[in-house]
């Protein structure tokens, strides 16, 4: 089984080559691990003591963000190497200031596997929420290298518990412990043997928590919310298919005083501006508004077509939008509950525990067409009472469910 996963790694990265010449996403996963070993050769010396964190992308750099701000304070002396999988994530993050080198994780073949570990010689090894690589796990197992699964989740449905996932049930062996998020997880782990774990829950609720006592402020969104003062929708990544339900509901409203703020989820040129033509109240794109010369007093809709502006967003948000949710799966919905929004979503939720968590208390809605978008959003509009109660309820959640990173950091350094 082995010779054949090997086998499918090689001929994936001879087919990824090739798209890579037509596809710009693509290019940069292929170009940019062309630097990986100079990168790790560059900043970690022999002589270093090394935690290595790798993530698939950006929501699991921000799973990982609380761990590695406890082990920066925890052990000051050791550098942390950080790498990504994917474009989206290595892109927006490659200039964190944290790690002391970030990179693309080589494909996952033997001498890569091998290479990576030597260069690198880390003390204990965290994978995010998932991401497993079988001849990593391999050699980390080999040379006895401590080595964590963090805020892990598990389902029925993976590969690990059914009758032909032996391959992928002995590359979990690798791992000294697994700190996972619900008890379901626990449950499927103990059912193939592995007793090596304990529930402590997600440690992006470390990390959304802090956002409260950061400055939240911005300037344009004061001005089109005149101050907090209007009711105001907050889109957050947004896919085509959320865009539409949203898009129809703006164009057909009569309320002129409710605001709408978009985040794309792709915030590429042609994308912007297809959305934007859409829409027919008065609309403006952040990427041409130029404060003190723009007047905002009129605009309706406001299109971010920016990065890192979106958690700040939500602090303006009466209600919110997470999307996702009629595609792939949603998006972080935590940020927003951070602020004690209520949150609507889309029906592909099924893979997020936090989703589900929040449903059952009430403060998450499912939509599943734009006439349950337009019923459950006039509802919460026009029921100041309710929005009340459950931004109550989704503040209260996020304070349940602190304290995930500190629980890792004493099980395995106390």
């Amino acid at each position: 089984m082995l010779f054949l996963y090997n086998l499918l790694i090689y001929v994936a990265t001879a087919i990824l080559h090739f798209v890579a010449l037509f596809n710009n996403k693509i290019r940069l996963f292929v170009q940019g691990r062309k630097t990986s070993f100079a990168l790790l050769q560059q900043h970690i010396q022999p002589t270093d003591r090394v935690f290595w964190i790798h993530v698939a992308s950006l929501g699991e750099y921000e799973q990982g963000l609380p761990l590695m701000e406890a082990l920066k304070e925890q052990f000051p002396n050791h550098k942390i190497v950080l790498t990504f999988f994917s474009p989206s994530g290595y892109e927006v993050k490659k200039n964190n200031t944290l790690a002391d080198a970030t990179l693309y994780l080589p494909m996952d073949t033997k001498r890569n596997a091998k290479k990576f570990l030597t260069l690198a010689h880390p003390e204990q090894v965290f994978f995010v929420k998932y991401e497993y690589w079988p001849n990593y796990l391999h050699q980390l197992k080999k040379q006895k290298i401590e080595t964590y699964l963090i805020s892990g989740i598990f389902r029925p449905n993976q590969v690990f518990f059914t009758w032909y996932g032996g391959f992928y049930r002995r590359a979990l062996q690798a791992f000294t412990y697994f700190f996972v998020q619900n008890e379901e997880s626990r449950t499927l782990l103990s059912s193939i043997g592995q007793n090596n774990s304990i529930v402590v829950g997600d440690t992006r609720f470390d990390r959304v928590s802090q956002i409260l006592e950061n400055d939240n402020t911005l300037s344009f969104l004061e001005e089109l919310t005149h101050q907090k003062t209007k009711q105001t929708l907050v889109v957050g990544s947004s896919w085509p298919q959320d865009e539409k339900i949203i898009v129809d509901y703006i164009n057909q409203t009569q309320d002129e005083e409710i605001k709408f703020v978009l985040a794309p989820h792709n915030i590429k040129a042609e994308q912007i501006n297809q959305l934007f033509e859409s829409i027919q109240k008065p609309k403006q794109l952040h990427s041409t508004y130029q404060a003190g010369v723009t007047d905002l007093s009129q605009t309706q809709v406001y299109i971010i077509d920016a990065y890192s502006l979106l958690t700040k967003a939500y602090s303006y948000a009466t209600i919110a939008y997470i999307g996702g949710g009629f595609g792939a799966g949603i998006h972080n919905i935590l940020e927003a509950a951070t602020f004690g929004v209520p949150i609507l979503i889309g029906p592909n939720y099924k893979k997020f525990q936090e989703a589900k968590d929040l449903i059952a208390l009430g403060s998450c809605i499912v939509i599943n067409n734009e006439m349950d978008f337009i019923n459950n959003f006039e509802k919460l509009l026009t029921n100041n009472k309710l929005c009340c109660e459950l931004n109550q309820i989704s503040s209260s959640f996020i304070l349940a469910n602190k304290a995930a990173t500190k629980k890792i950091i004493l099980h395995i350094f106390n």
